[in-house]
C-alpha cells in the first residue's frame, strides 16, 4: 500500500482530530498513513524519510508552536542548518476544509514517473528562498501555500459531490426565508436530503469509577510543561464606568514570596477551572452526580480498532470525577463533527438521531458552521438539546480536549512595582447556547472576575476603609516560554505602540520601565514614544487615562492620539477619530519616518481578527503613500520588518 508519513502538532486537539480523521480516510482511498505527533521523534526520521509527508499542525497563543512541536521547531530554527536540510521531503500542507484535496495531491505523487515530481512545490520554495537570505521569504511562503491549497480545491470542481454540494447550498439559501433551523430542528432540502456522514471513529477509552479515598487533591496535578507558582491577588480595580459596554478589570498579584520574574511586554499563563455550576450540570446530565467524588481510572479498550490509541496525558491516574471536569477537560470546546458522529449511536430518539447525523454530514455544513461552530456550543449544551443523548464517560474523554491556561499580557514593570505583577482583562460575556438564553462568561475571564468581588475596587484610587480589608485570594500562574514582545536594547530607538482597548495592558508596563529608566540615567539618549490608543467613549472605558497624561506630562510618553469609535461630535468640535488604524494614517509622515528614517520599532497588541489586520493595512497606506511605492513593495517592505523584529505584534 502506498505509504506516506502523516505528523501532527496541536494545544487543544483539533489539529490532532484532523491527522486522524485522514488516518482513518488514507485506506478507504488506498493509502497507508504512519501517524505520529511530532513530539514522538523517535518513531520518525526527518533526515532520511523518503515517503511523502503531511503536516496538520495548529498555532497557540501568539501564533507560537504547540507544546507538542516546541523541539521540532527550536531544532529547524537552527542557523547552522544548510538550507536544503529538508529538501528531499516532498510536502502537502493541509488546512480544513481542503482535507479532500489531499487525496488528489498524493494520488499525483504516487503516480508520476518514480515519483519524482514534485507536489506542490512547496519545500522548494522554503529552501529557494529561506529566511536567512530572503526577509520575505515567510510572507511569500504563506501565500504561495493558500493558493496551491486552492488549485487543489479548484481541480475538483467538476466533481460531482462539489457540484451537489453547491446545489444544496443554493436550494437552503432559497428557502432560508420560509424556514429557519435551529440545533435541534433542520427544513427541507436537508431534512429530506440523503446524506455522507463521517466513518464512526472507534472508540478507544474505557473508564472505571472507584470509591473515594477521601485524599486531597491540588492544581499541582494538572500536567504543565512549565513550573507553576501559586500567588495571592493584592488588589482588584475595575477600570470602565459600570455603563461601559465592556467591564475591564485590573489585577494586581503579590509575587515577592516567589521566584517569577518578567520582563514589560511578556505574557504570563493562569490556570483556571472549568464553572462549578456547569461541571455540576454536567455531570447531572451524565446521571453521574452522585459519584462526583470518586476516582477516575482509564484503560484502552482491548477490542479497539483506533490506531496507535493511548491514554490522554492531561488526565492524572486516579483523580476525581469533579477534579477531572473541573481542572483537566475543555467543556466548553466546540464539538468536532466527530464527536456529533460518535453521539449519534449514543442517542435513543429517531429525530434526534437524523438531527446529529445531519450537523455532522457534508450537506449539513452550513447548519454547524452556524448552530456549532459559530455559535460556540458546548457538550453541555448539546446534551441538554438531544435529551435521549446518553453517552458514556469514556466517549467524552476521548473528544474533549485538555483545559487550557489562559495567557494574559503583564501590565506593569517590576522596576515601578517591585514584587508585583499587574494584568487586566475585558469579562467576556456571550450569547447561551441553551434555550435558557443566560449569557455566558470566559471560563477564565468569569472566574476571575467572581473571585474578586469581594476586594473590587470602584474606578477610583481610593483604598477599602480600614477594617474592610478582605481575605486574599490566590490563583495559580506559570509563565509563557515564547515572549518576544520586548522594548528595543537601545533606548534611544523610537518606538510606535498600538493598543485600543485592553490592547494597552503591555504599553502601560513599557511606560512604567521607560520613566524608572530615564530616573536611573538623567543623562541617557531615549528615543520618542508614540501611542495609538482606542476605546469606545471617552467618559466610560478610556483606560489608564491618568497614568496616560502623567506620562505625557513627565516627557515619557512623546505623542498620545487616542481615538474614540462611539462618541459622537458635540456642537461645533471636529468629529473624534473613531480608530487607531485612522489616527495612523493621519500621521503617515511622521510613522513612515520613525520606521523607515529613524530605525524604529512598532508594536500591535489587541484584536487579531479586526485591528491587526486593520492596522497593517494602514501601515501599507502609510508607506505605499509616503515613499510613492505599489502596495506589493509597501507589504515587502512590512514583511522585512517583521523579519528585523521592529514590527511585532502580540494579537489574539
Amino acid at each position: 500500500m502506498r505509504r506516506f508519513l502523516l505528523l501532527y502538532a496541536t494545544q487543544q486537539g483539533q489539529a490532532k482530530a484532523i491527522a486522524e480523521e485522514i488516518c482513518e480516510k488514507a485506506v478507504t482511498h488506498g493509502f497507508s498513513a504512519d501517524l505520529h505527533c511530532f513530539s514522538e521523534s523517535d518513531k520518525y526520521d526527518l533526515k532520511t524519510e523518503t515517503a511523502p509527508l503531511v503536516v496538520v499542525v495548529s498555532t497557540t497563543g501568539n501564533g507560537d508552536p504547540p507544546d507538542t512541536a516546541r523541539k521540532f521547531v527550536k531544532a529547524i530554527q537552527d542557523r547552522s542548518l544548510p538550507a536544503d536540510f529538508f529538501a528531499h521531503l516532498r510536502l502537502e500542507l493541509v488546512v480544513e476544509p481542503w482535507i479532500d484535496g489531499l487525496w488528489a495531491a498524493l494520488t499525483k505523487h504516487f503516480t508520476s514517473v518514480g515519483g519524482k515530481e514534485e507536489m506542490s512545490g512547496t519545500l522548494t520554495a522554503a529552501s529557494d528562498a529561506s529566511p536567512r537570505t530572503d526577509p520575505v521569504a515567510l510572507e511569500l511562503l504563506h501565500v504561495e501555500s493558500q493558493v496551491e491549497l486552492l488549485r487543489l480545491d479548484d481541480s475538483r470542481k467538476k466533481d460531482s459531490e462539489v457540484l451537489e454540494q453547491s446545489a444544496v447550498n443554493k436550494e437552503s439559501s432559497a428557502l432560508a426565508a420560509d424556514f429557519e433551523s435551529s440545533l435541534t430542528r433542520s427544513g427541507p432540502p436537508l431534512s429530506q436530503a440523503s446524506l455522507n456522514i463521517p466513518a464512526l471513529p472507534p472508540e478507544y477509552l474505557q473508564a472505571c469509577l472507584q470509591e473515594p479515598l477521601g485524599q486531597e487533591e491540588s492544581q499541582a496535578s494538572v500536567t504543565s510543561v512549565d513550573p507553576i507558582f501559586h500567588v495571592p491577588i493584592s488588589k482588584a480595580v475595575q477600570l470602565t464606568t459600570n455603563d461601559a459596554i465592556k467591564t475591564t478589570l485590573l489585577v494586581e498579584l503579590d509575587i515577592s514570596k516567589t521566584n517569577f520574574s518578567y520582563q514589560p511586554g511578556d505574557a504570563f499563563n493562569v490556570i483556571c477551572p472549568n464553572s462549578d455550576s456547569e461541571v455540576q450540570d454536567l455531570v447531572q446530565r451524565l446521571q453521574l452526580a452522585d459519584r462526583l467524588e470518586h476516582r477516575v481510572f482509564l484503560k484502552i479498550k482491548a477490542d479497539t480498532k483506533k490506531k496507535g490509541a493511548a491514554l490522554p496525558q492531561h488526565v492524572p491516574e486516579g483523580c476525581s470525577l469533579r477534579f477531572l471536569f473541573t481542572w483537566c477537560l475543555e467543556i466548553r470546546a466546540v464539538p468536532k463533527k466527530a464527536f456529533l458522529r460518535a453521539l449519534v449511536d449514543h442517542t435513543s430518539d429517531g429525530a434526534e438521531r437524523r438531527r446529529l447525523q445531519e450537523l455532522c454530514s457534508r450537506q449539513g455544513a452550513p447548519d454547524y458552521n452556524r448552530l456549532v461552530r459559530d455559535a460556540r456550543a458546548c457538550v453541555l449544551g448539546l446534551l441538554r438539546a438531544f435529551p435521549s443523548c446518553r453517552p458514556p464517560l469514556g466517549l467524552l474523554l476521548e473528544h474533549l480536549p485538555k483545559l487550557q491556561p489562559r495567557p494574559y499580557s503583564c501590565a506593569s514593570s517590576s522596576l515601578f512595582h517591585p514584587g508585583k505583577l499587574h494584568f487586566i482583562f475585558n469579562v467576556v460575556e456571550f450569547p447561551s447556547d441553551s434555550t435558557a438564553g443566560v449569557p455566558r462568561r470566559g471560563v477564565c475571564t468569569g472566574w476571575l472576575a467572581t473571585l474578586v468581588e469581594s476586594i473590587l475596587q470602584p474606578n477610583t484610587r481610593a483604598p477599602p476603609a480600614d477594617g474592610e480589608e478582605a481575605l486574599a485570594p490566590q490563583i495559580t500562574i506559570s509563565p509563557r516560554t515564547t515572549n518576544f514582545f520586548h522594548l528595543p536594547n537601545d533606548p534611544s530607538a523610537p518606538v510606535i505602540m498600538v493598543g485600543p482597548g485592553a490592547g494597552v495592558a503591555p504599553f502601560i508596563g513599557f511606560l512604567q520601565h521607560r520613566e524608572k529608566l530615564q530616573e536611573q540615567r538623567p543623562g541617557g539618549r531615549f528615543g520618542a514614544m508614540w501611542l495609538f490608543f482606542g476605546c469606545r467613549h471617552k467618559d466610560r472605558d478610556y483606560l489608564f487615562r491618568e497614568e496616560l497624561r502623567h506620562f505625557l506630562k513627565c516627557g515619557i510618553l512623546t505623542h498620545l492620539k487616542v481615538s474614540f469609535s462611539r462618541d459622537a461630535r458635540v456642537g461645533e468640535e471636529e468629529a473624534p477619530v473613531k480608530y487607531v488604524q485612522d489616527h495612523i494614517q493621519r500621521h503617515s509622515k511622521q510613522v513612515a519616518r520613525v520606521l523607515l528614517h529613524e530605525n524604529g520599532y512598532i508594536y500591535v497588541c489587541g484584536d487579531a481578527k479586526n485591528m491587526a489586520k486593520d492596522v497593517n493595512d494602514a501601515l501599507v497606506e502609510v508607506i505605499s503613500k509616503e515613499v510613492g511605492v505599489e502596495k506589493l513593495e509597501a507589504m515587502r517592505t512590512l514583511a522585512t520588518l517583521k523579519e528585523e523584529k521592529r514590527y511585532l505584534q502580540d494579537i489574539w
